[in-house]
Parts: C-alpha cells; sequence; structure tokens
C-alpha cells in the first residue's frame, strides 16, 4: 500500500483533505468530474500507480502540465522525467503550441528538472506569491 503524500501551499504535509485548500480538496473527492476534459498520466510498477501528472484541455493553444507526483520509494529513476516527455507529445498530439506548467519556488529539483526538458520561466500569470511559472514550445 503506497501513501499518498499531500502537501498544502507551504510544503508541508498536511494530515487529510480538510487541510487543503478548496481547489485541491475537489481534486482529491471528485478526479472524474474536476479531470473530465484532461488527460491523465499515469506511471505503472507492475499493477501500482507510481507516478502521475495531468495534461489538461487545451486553452487559447496551450495546455498545462499538473500535478506531477513520483512515489518518493520510486524516485531517482527517470519516471517524472518519462511523464514529462509523454506530456509533451499528448500536448503536441492534440494541436497545442505550447505548454505551461506552475511550480513552488523551493522546489528546486523540479525547476532543474524542468528546465531540463526545455521549460523556461515565463511571466506568471498566477497571483499566488512564490510560484515561478514555465513555459515550452512543442
Amino acid at each position: 500500500e503506497h501513501g499518498l503524500e499531500i502537501a498544502g501551499q507551504g510544503g508541508e504535509a498536511v494530515a487529510g483533505l480538510e487541510g487543503l485548500p478548496d481547489r485541491y480538496r475537489a481534486e482529491v473527492a471528485d478526479p472524474q468530474t474536476v479531470f473530465v476534459d484532461d488527460v491523465v498520466l499515469l506511471a505503472l510498477s507492475g499493477d501500482t500507480a507510481v507516478g502521475c501528472l495531468v495534461v489538461t484541455a487545451p486553452v487559447d493553444g496551450r495546455s498545462e502540465v499538473k500535478r506531477l507526483w513520483t512515489d518518493p520509494a520510486f524516485r531517482g529513476r527517470g519516471i517524472a522525467s518519462s511523464l514529462v516527455g509523454a506530456a509533451l507529445v499528448c500536448a503536441a498530439e492534440s494541436g497545442v503550441g505550447a505548454v505551461r506548467l506552475s511550480v513552488w519556488k523551493w522546489r528546486a529539483g523540479a525547476i532543474a528538472l524542468y528546465e531540463r526538458l526545455g521549460f523556461t520561466v515565463a511571466e506568471s500569470w498566477d497571483e499566488r506569491d512564490q510560484l515561478v511559472c514555465m513555459e515550452r514550445a512543442v
């Protein structure tokens, strides 16, 4: 049984759904409704999901990559890179010209991964402080 890491906006783990902001609580409580028009990619080890990522439906010629997660026991094996690579292929096939994402400033490892995969820092589209917005063409 794999535990789900749930972090609040400050990056600290929260005990349960009630500790999450509304936008995240809805995703956990009813993912089929929240992500109905999006593509959810899973990385599997046997029958167990060890990573996931959401590619949003295109808006204004762009898709967004969200909710990248890799099981801590499987980190360092290229799962996140593979998921982002698959997301870029998926986005290109949908006809978008660019993919964007946002990442908390303190997630230096994630920012380095995105930069290695061709993302660059973009002008922010989100009002939340400490959020780094990135984008790359597909």
